[in-house]
C-alpha cells in the first residue's frame, strides 16, 4: 500500500537537499515531481493541484530554522496538509440507538458482507457490545450462506428470511427481534447496487426510511482507484452516508481514493480493511496515514494491534515459565500465533520506521510460519514440553515427519535455544548481556532482520 507514491514523494524532498533556503524556484520544482506522484497514484486531478498550491503556499511563507533543512521543513508541511487532506483525526462511529443500527452500502464485491463481520467483531471484543448481523442481500446466490458462515465464525447470530424478497421487511423485522432479545448493535447487510440502477438505489433509500440508521456506511474497494472517488460521490447524493470504509488495502493499490474520497463527498473515512482475518479492521488515523505514506511507519497501530492479541493471565503464566527457563515449543507456537493474528507479515513490518524501506524489494511469504509450525507439530508430546531432550535422531524423524531438511531442523532449534537464553536473560533483568550476545533470528522464508 502506498509504496510508489512513497518512493515518488521521497524521490521529489531530494530536490530540496543541499538547499540553502527555500526559493520559489526550487519549491516548484519539488512540487511539480509531488504533483505527479500524486496523480500516479490516483489521487483526483483537482485535489491534486489543490493539495500542491497550498503546500506552496506555506513553504513560502515559512522562514527555514537555521536547525532544519529545506527539505525537512517541506516534509513536515507535506505530512501536515497530508493529514488535513484525509480528515485531520479519526472518527468514531456515532452508536447511541437502542439498538444502534449500521447500515452498510456499496457496490457488489466491495466487501460489504466480509467487512460487516469484521466490524460485528470488532464492536463485540473491543466495545463489549451485542451484535446482530441482518443478511438484506436477497439477489446473490447464497448470499445469504456467506453471512451466516461469517457470523458463525466470530459467534455473531445472523437474522434472515430466505423466502422473503423484500429487504426492507426483513430489516425491520430485525430489529423487532433485537429489541426483543436484547441485541444492542445491528448491523444491515445489502445487496450491492450500481448507481446507474435506479431501482437499486430506490431501494437502499427505502431501507434507509425504514429504519433510521444510526451509522450508514459506503464500503469501497479501494483497489479501483479514482472510479471509488466517482461512485462514492453519485452514493452521496443518494443516500447523505456518514462515512467510508475501505476494504483492501492490503493489494497492490496505489492509494488515490483515500487521498481523494475525504474531499470530493466531504466525508469521513472510518474504517479500513487490511487482510482477509476477520480480526483484519483498523480504525483510519489521518496522521498515522500520513506517517506511512511519507515512510515513517507506523507504531502505534503497531502497538494496538499487538495489544489486541494479548492476554494478560497467559502473560503472567508465560514470565513465570521464562524465569524457571521452561518456555517449550507449545509457548513458542502459541507466540506464533498470536504474531499471525496480527495480520500481514510484511505489513506488520512496515509499520516499524525504517523497516519499509529495507522490505521495498524483499517478498516476505506469509506463509513463513508454516515450515516452523509443521515442526512442531511432528514432535512428540513430550518433545514439545521438554526441548532439551531432542537429539540427533529425534532431529532426523522430525525433518521426514515436516518435510523440511535436517539443516532447517537443525537451524530452527539452534535459534529456538538461543531465544530460550535471551528470555531467560531478560526475566533476569541482565538486558546488557543479551545485548551483546543477541544475534539476528532468520525464519525459513523470512529476510534477516
Amino acid at each position: 500500500m502506498f509504496e510508489n507514491l512513497s518512493e515518488r514523494l521521497e524521490r521529489s524532498f531530494k530536490i530540496l537537499k543541499g538547499e540553502g533556503k527555500i526559493t520559489e524556484i526550487n519549491v516548484a520544482e519539488t512540487l511539480k515531481d509531488v504533483r505527479k506522484a500524486l496523480l500516479e497514484a490516483d489521487v483526483n486531478y483537482k485535489v491534486a493541484k489543490t493539495f500542491t498550491d497550498t503546500v506552496k503556499q506555506k513553504a513560502l511563507g515559512q522562514d527555514v530554522l537555521t536547525a532544519v533543512k529545506p527539505s525537512q521543513l517541506m516534509v513536515k508541511i507535506v505530512h501536515d496538509e497530508l493529514t488535513e487532506l484525509m480528515g485531520s483525526q479519526a472518527v468514531e462511529l456515532n452508536l447511541k440507538g437502542h439498538p444502534a443500527i449500521v447500515l452498510m452500502s456499496g457496490l457488489q464485491g466491495s466487501g460489504k458482507t466480509t467487512f460487516s463481520g469484521k466490524l460485528a467483531l470488532q464492536q463485540k471484543s473491543k466495545k463489549n457490545k451485542k451484535p446482530l448481523l441482518v443478511a438484506c442481500d436477497v439477489y446473490r446466490p447464497a448470499a445469504i450462506e456467506q453471512l451466516k458462515v461469517v457470523g458463525e465464525s466470530i459467534g455473531v447470530p445472523v437474522y434472515s428470511e430466505p423466502e422473503s424478497k423484500n429487504p426492507v421487511e426483513i430489516a425491520e423485522n430485525a430489529i423487532r427481534e433485537a429489541h426483543a432479545k436484547g441485541y444492542d448493535l445491528v448491523i444491515v447487510d445489502t445487496a450491492g447496487r450500481l448507481a446507474i440502477d435506479e431501482q437499486m438505489m430506490k431501494e437502499i433509500q427505502n431501507i434507509k426510511q425504514a429504519i433510521n440508521p444510526d451509522e450508514t456506511l459506503f464500503v469501497v474497494d479501494s483497489m479501483t482507484g479514482q472510479d471509488a472517488v466517482n461512485t462514492a460521490k453519485e452514493f452521496n447524493e443518494r443516500l447523505d452516508f456518514d462515512g467510508v470504509v475501505l476494504t483492501k488495502l492490503d493489494g497492490d493499490t496505489r492509494g488515490g481514493a483515500a487521498l481523494s474520497i475525504r474531499t470530493v463527498v466531504n466525508k469521513p473515512i472510518k474504517f479500513v480493511g487490511t487482510g482477509e482475518k476477520m480480526e483484519a479492521i483498523d480504525v483510519f488515523h489521518p496522521e498515522r496515514m500520513a506517517d506511512r505514506i511519507l515512510g515513517m511507519g507506523d507504531i502505534v497501530s503497531f502497538v494496538e494491534r499487538a495489544q489486541a492479541q494479548f492476554d494478560e493471565n497467559e502473560a503472567k503464566k508465560l514470565q513465570k515459565k521464562i524465569a524457571k527457563n521452561k518456555f517449550d515449543y507449545n509457548d513458542f507456537l502459541n507466540q506464533i500465533n498470536q504474531i499471525k493474528r496480527m495480520g500481514n507479515i510484511k505489513e506488520l513490518a512496515q509499520m516499524i520506521p525504517g523497516i519499509g524501506k529495507q522490505l521495498k524489494d524483499i517478498d516476505i511469504d506469509d506463509n513463513a510460519f508454516k515450515s516452523v509450525e509443521a515442526m512442531i507439530g511432528s514432535m512428540t508430546p513430550y518433545e514439545r514440553e521438554h526441548p532439551e531432550c531432542i537429539n540427533q535422531s529425534r532431529k532426523l524423524r522430525i525433518a521426514k515427519g515436516s518435510g523440511n531438511s535436517i539443516e532447517e531442523v537443525n537451524r530452527v532449534t539452534k535459534q529456538f535455544d538461543q531465544m530460550r537464553k535471551m528470555m531467560k536473560m531478560m526475566s533476569g533483568n541482565k538486558m546488557a548481556a543479551m545485548a551483546s550476545r543477541m544475534q539476528g533470528l532468520k525464519l525459513p522464508g523470512m529476510p534477516k532482520m
